[in-house]
């Protein structure tokens, strides 16, 4: 008996599901809801697709609709693409007959790939609009997107599907060397501000040569991508200071991911690599931001590599790491690296003047600042730190100990802080006996330190490090060791303050 009760009531659900091949739906009456009326792409380079952005639409009627069409107002010769709840409609462009459920919302998921002359010439603006429908029932989501023009660079690819590559030691990577007589895009060694670079793995100046940065070049890097000055090569970076938030005569180097999202992303390029035997680099006004290391000096020739008004921000592993080499840095700003902001190892001759080294990055190893005369594994293992000075400068951060000193036997170990604010607050009281670290009585190597006083910057998040009167650093400097500018092109007043930036009053 049970199983003839149970086969009724499974013919019968089976004849009552017979009856219904599809959905009930009502004709759409034009009262969809948007999550947004406008959908903003951002900004895109000219031919580099842009990433996905969503647009939510919502049936808040009680009945069950079909949307006769939804497609792009140029329909299939529009340069977006779109997905309707995963479907991939005629060519991403136009989609037939789309249920929505009452109280019910789909996703849209918009995209694009569009070229420079694409855009409105006057305004470089690429618009098209979503549409729902037609008629007296039309509705409609505009899309907008900026299209900037750029020169890209490239390794070459050869007929079996190979990429350029440069030698680095035993192995290769994917990149290529830059031309002064290129024959699409001319002189290759001087980056100029009338359009922005695109580089795509590793631009390499040669030996002999010399990379020139105009006031006011911006440079993007593809991820694993960066620049590399050769042996007996040189950079000049010709920036100067800026009189807007646009930082107009700044060069700039940065990812090449455009959308605000990527704004402050550690991590989307490689490095900015002077290697052994480069000589006569000149850095002034830069801006490195989001890179795997920010500049990575290795054994220059000798020949000092002069960093000033530079700033370098969230790089993966180090804002500076300089291994055996010869700087001198003036007004300069590293905020935020996993591993350290700067890294003078393996030896070398270091000079650092009203220089503000901050590290908020959320790991328990990180350090503003590290010096050290050894590199394990190296031959030989130990080399000269002939000279690591700070003078009128600010070193701190989030954790308890933001400098650090890494010395073994064998090798010169000579540093010297003069007038600085540091963070050293010795928690765990392990450097309580050590001869390296006593900031009140070791008069050879601490003159007139700060201890363990906040800068009170004016928003690290944002990479403001600025200072006001307030400040435990504000006119702390002495007097001997004065820039007469500080980073951003403001005249210091006596006696300094700590750190790259003259104090000033704080916006409201």
């Amino acid at each position: 008996m049970r199983s003839i009760t149970l086969l009724f009531f499974a013919g019968l659900l089976l004849t009552f599901c017979s009856c219904r091949s599809d959905f009930e739906t009502e004709a759409n009456t034009g009262d969809l809801a948007f999550s947004k009326d406008t959908v903003y792409l951002d900004t895109v380079f000219t031919n580099i697709g842009s990433s996905t952005y969503k647009l939510k639409v919502y049936n808040h009627s009680k009945n069950d609709i079909n949307i006769p069409t939804i497609q792009l107002g140029k329909g299939l010769n529009s340069k977006y693409r779109m997905t309707v709840d995963g479907m991939q409609g005629t060519d991403g462009k136009i989609f037939n007959n789309v249920t929505l459920l009452a109280k019910d919302s789909l996703y849209i998921f918009i995209e694009t790939t569009a070229n420079i002359t694409d855009a409105n010439p006057t305004d470089f603006l690429y618009t098209d609009e979503i549409q729902f429908d037609s008629g007296n029932n039309l509705q409609k989501v505009a899309l907008v997107t900026l299209i900037q023009d750029a020169v890209f660079l490239y390794p070459k690819r050869f007929e079996d599907g190979t990429t350029e590559t440069l030698p680095i030691g035993d192995e290769a990577i994917n990149g290529f060397y830059l031309d002064e007589n290129d024959a699409v895009n001319g002189n290759e060694l001087q980056f100029t501000n009338q359009k922005p670079y695109v580089i795509y793995g590793y631009a390499a100046v040669p030996s002999g040569k010399t990379v020139t940065f105009d006031a006011g070049a911006r440079v993007h890097f593809h991820a694993n991508s960066g620049l590399i000055v050769a042996n007996n090569a040189s950079i000049q970076v010709n920036g100067s200071a800026s009189t807007t938030e646009k930082l107009e005569n700044e060069v700039i180097f940065e990812g090449d991911r455009l959308e605000p999202d990527f704004a402050d992303v550690p991590g989307q390029w490689g490095t900015i690599w002077l290697t052994d035997g480069s000589t006569n680099n000149n850095l002034n006004h830069l801006t490195i931001k989001n890179a795997t290391i920010g500049l990575l000096i290795q054994n220059n020739d000798g020949t000092t590599v002069n960093l000033k008004n530079t700033r370098i921000y969230n790089s993966t592993n180090y804002g500076i790491l300089a291994q055996t080499a010869k700087i001198k840095g003036e007004n300069i700003v590293i905020n935020d690296a996993g591993l350290a902001g700067l890294a003078c190892s393996y030896g070398g001759d270091y000079s650092f003047t009203h220089c503000t080294f901050n590290n908020n990055w959320s790991s328990s190893n990180q350090v503003a600042v590290s010096i050290s005369n050894y590199l394990t594994g190296a031959i030989p293992e130990v080399k000269d730190l002939t000279a690591a000075t700070f003078n009128n400068c600010i070193i701190y951060g989030s954790y308890s100990n933001e400098m650090i000193l890494n010395k073994k036997t064998g090798a010169a170990f000579e540093y010297q802080f003069n007038n600085c604010l540091l963070k050293f607050d010795n928690a765990s009281n392990s450097f309580t006996t050590n001869p390296d670290y006593q900031f009140n009585t070791d008069a050879a190597h601490y003159n007139a330190i700060l201890l363990n006083k906040s800068p009170k910057f004016l928003n690290v998040n944002q990479n403001k490090l600025n200072i006001d009167a307030s400040s435990p650093a504000f006119a702390k400097g002495d007097s001997a060791y004065t820039i007469p500018l500080d980073i951003i092109g403001n005249t210091r007043t006596l006696p300094p303050d700590l750190g790259a930036y003259q104090s000033m009053p704080f916006p409201e």
